[in-house]
């Protein structure tokens, strides 16, 4: 008896950058993703671009809860959940996205304020006399 591969119905996952975090559910469907309950426009194009590669954009629907960070460290952390769900749902993807760099992230974050100082690095004026 020939055994078939389950397809899966629901992939979740999280993408992470900066101090953003993004948790993505990814489901067979047209191509509608929406980010906070809101439709995404194409003004996001960073986003799709996983979808793209992958050759996905017209075959699932993501819908993306994301908090923290700014605009970018969100687009961010959406393109890199995204891709990471992208691999879950076709597995012949992940060469592709993997040498395009979306699945690799990025651990760039901000330095912290240390005392003494007015920024991470930057110090005070220094007068010789």
């Amino acid at each position: 008896m020939a055994t078939t591969k389950p397809t899966l119905t629901r992939i979740a996952t999280v993408g992470r950058r900066k101090r953003a975090i993004a948790r993505i559910r990814l489901t067979a469907g047209k191509g509608i993703v929406t980010i906070n309950d809101v439709p995404a426009t194409d003004d996001f194009a960073s986003i799709y671009e996983p979808l793209t590669m992958a050759g996905l954009t017209d075959k699932v629907d993501i819908t993306v809860k994301v908090l923290g960070g700014g605009v970018s460290g969100q687009l961010g952390a959406i393109r890199h959940g995204i891709a990471r769900a992208a691999i879950q749902f076709d597995p012949e993807s992940k060469t592709t996205l993997k040498k395009a760099g979306f699945l690799t992230r990025d651990p760039r974050e901000k330095e912290r304020k240390k005392p003494g100082l007015k920024r991470a690095r930057r110090a005070p004026q220094w007068a010789k006399r």
